[in-house]
């Protein structure tokens, strides 16, 4: 017998254990050796300013921009619109977003990334990811499937298991403040 999984239960657990750890939290992420590995002259990089307690990806952003990667941010305007990603230097002023998103202004240029750091709320050892819901991360995986898909968050919110649908794509690695977890 399959345990049904209530994701608006769980998104707002994990959404409680994510803010108590963010209280005492490490600070951003450091960059993994394998991550500095993937990390090539000219490669796009996508990464995203945290809002609340989301993990900090500031680290990984820097030494992406230090190994000669571009840097984007995701862009969000509507909810039935897509999620672009806009080129972006790593200094220049952002602009407020849908959702309190801090992003580049419209007129940025759009970017195909190479490696998507991606925020969540939970992901589990298969490395399915549980997002905040609006499907935004699970359009763009299928518009740039080759991309990495790389999870960015704190170890708290590791759960046992996730219920997947049809579109879920796994991701190919998360990184913690405890470090790299590879997809199995």
């Amino acid at each position: 017998m399959q345990t049904t999984i209530d994701k608006r239960a769980l998104r707002a657990r994990i959404r409680a254990e994510r803010d108590r750890f963010f209280a005492h939290s490490p600070g951003p992420i450091a960059a993994p050796p394998a991550l500095l590995a993937l990390l090539e002259a000219g490669r796009i990089v996508t990464s995203y300013i945290p809002v609340g307690s989301e993990a900090d990806p500031q680290h990984l952003a820097a030494a992406a921009l230090a190994a000669g990667c571009r840097l984007a941010l995701p862009h969000v305007t509507t909810r039935e619109a897509p999620m672009r990603f806009l080129g972006w230097d790593g200094h220049s002023a952002l602009v407020e977003g849908r959702y309190g998103l801090s992003q580049p202004p419209s007129d940025a240029p759009d970017v195909e990334p190479d490696i998507i750091l991606t925020p969540l709320l939970a992901f589990d050892a298969k490395l399915d990811r549980l997002g905040q819901g609006a499907g935004y991360y699970d359009r763009a995986f299928a518009t740039f499937p080759d991309a990495w898909r790389i999870g960015v968050a704190w170890s708290v919110q590791q759960v046992e298991t996730l219920p997947t649908d049809a579109w879920d794509m796994p991701l190919h690695a998360v990184i913690t403040e405890c470090g790299w977890i590879p997809r199995p």
